[in-house]
């Protein structure tokens, strides 16, 4: 079951916390930040949920907690009202500098967020492109992160998971390719977007195209783990508990 207040961390966090990435990797979104006449800083607030704030400008996307700095925001009356925005664009309320909202909403935002769905989402023709396929794989594992995070701290079954997880950081990665740090401190999960320094626990899978089967569903994680391809390393007791995280994980972004 999806609970409606963990589906908008997850939004927040995973999905559009890929923004970040994709503003760093994608041409089609640098050349939609591009047209920015100035920075603007869009704040998404949720009642009862998450309130996160995008910093965009010619240079790239940074988000950051919270609503600080922002130049605009809008608001939402629930969890359920954010979601809406994500699954069917419905917009909340601006209640700052409504004109930017609605103009940055509706111009460059949305060309951002349909591209990142275009690269999440991708149809089997995208995927033949060896360039697309990697940029595709790479922002998935970012977006996957996110959720872990956003899981673990507000999804009941994966705060399960958390409560037993000890305090340290997990190095999750692609081999050659990207890397995440998963921040473990008092059973709360914060997802950094750099390699990580001094890992307690790794778990990096051996190149894109094994990730991309793993993401997929279409590889088994035990067959590959018995060959070797997914390489652990450390405190296995977190991956244990990070491993029940990602089946909820598959669950909300289906």
């Amino acid at each position: 079951m999806i609970e409606t207040t963990a589906m908008a961390y997850v939004n927040m966090y995973g999905v559009l916390g890929t923004l970040e990435n994709l503003c760093a990797l994608d041409s089609e979104a640098q050349a939609i930040l591009a047209t920015l006449k100035k920075p603007v800083s869009l704040c998404f607030s949720v009642k009862n949920g998450p309130c996160c704030t995008f910093h965009f400008s010619r240079e790239g996307c940074r988000m950051t907690e919270g609503d600080g700095g922002c130049t605009c925001k809008m608001s939402f009356s629930s969890p359920e009202a954010f979601n809406a925005l994500i699954d069917s664009s419905k917009p909340g309320l601006p209640t700052k500098n409504p004109i930017q909202v609605l103009a940055f909403l509706l111009g460059p935002f949305t060309k951002l967020t349909n591209r990142l769905n275009d690269v999440l989402r991708p149809s089997e023709e995208a995927m033949q492109d060896r360039a697309f396929f990697e940029e595709s794989t790479t922002l998935t594992l970012y977006t996957i992160a996110g959720a872990i995070s956003a899981l673990a701290n507000h999804d009941s079954i994966s705060k399960i998971s958390a409560d037993y997880t000890v305090d340290g950081d997990i190095s999750l990665g692609i081999k050659d390719t990207a890397y995440i740090t998963l921040r473990v401190k008092d059973k709360h999960f914060t997802t950094v977007k750099q390699r990580c320094e001094a890992p307690r626990a790794i778990m990096e899978f051996a190149d894109l195209d094994l990730a991309a089967g793993l993401f997929a569903g279409k590889v088994s994680t035990i067959n590959e783990m018995c060959k070797g391809t997914i390489h652990l390393r450390g405190m296995i007791s977190m991956l244990d508990n990070v491993n029940r995280i990602l089946d909820r994980v598959s669950v909300y972004l289906g």
